[in-house]
């Protein structure tokens, strides 16, 4: 039995799995962040700030304290998620989902990064095609939404590529500076019509039942 059910959560894909961002994973994952192979150009929203801190140590101190706090705050109506991305049975990255008054609302949001040595091979598109299994077919999500700022041709392009539909633009910084964002919107009926039949999940029940129950 798992003592904290979002730990027991996988999603698995022909090309890689979702595992629950554990202590043991994220140490794994933490050579990336102090390398700065998390960060990217053009970098995303002010969130989370710490991989693009300048020193190596206190980038990765802060990328895990935020995850830790992140971690501690689950609640029917805001919780997030994290996973980290596992390709050929290596770390590559990590894929976040939100629900911000999920009970309510029914909606979820996605943050991610892949590895500088991981990306430019699809598995961007391929990862938030993973979660956004786990959120509408495991979780009953109704709606995704996503957001990358407009010079960000990759993020944007793989919303479309899944389904996505613009929804707007809007205002949002990104190391202190304002920057205009392409909002998107993927409903559970879009969705439906892509739904790929070659993704499996595990733990989700008993993870969905501890979500609408915690305090």
């Amino acid at each position: 039995m798992i003592s904290y059910p979002p730990f027991g959560v996988q999603v698995r894909t022909p090309r890689l799995e979702l595992r629950a961002a554990t202590d043991d994973l994220l140490e794994q994952l933490a050579p990336l962040v102090r390398d700065g192979k998390a960060a990217a150009e053009p970098p995303p929203y002010d969130d989370p700030m710490s991989l693009y801190e300048s020193d190596p140590e206190l980038r990765v101190q802060r990328w895990l304290q935020g995850i830790w706090r992140g971690r501690g705050k689950v609640e029917p109506d805001f919780w997030r998620l994290y996973f980290a991305v596992i390709a050929d049975g290596e770390p590559v990255g990590m894929q976040d989902l939100i629900g911000d008054r999920f009970s309510i609302l029914g909606t979820v949001t996605t943050f991610s990064w892949l590895s500088a040595d991981a990306r430019g091979n699809g598995l961007g598109k391929e990862m938030r095609e993973a979660v956004l299994h786990l959120a509408f077919e495991g979780l009953g999500a109704r709606e995704a939404g996503s957001d990358a700022f407009l010079d960000n041709a990759g993020s944007n392009a793989v919303s479309k590529s899944v389904g996505y539909r613009e929804n707007g633009t809007d205002w949002d910084t990104r190391q202190g500076e304002p920057a205009l964002l392409q909002r998107w919107r993927l409903t559970r009926e879009s969705w439906l019509e892509r739904r790929r039949d070659d993704i499996d999940l595990h733990g989700e029940a008993v993870c969905r039942e501890f979500l609408s129950r915690s305090r």
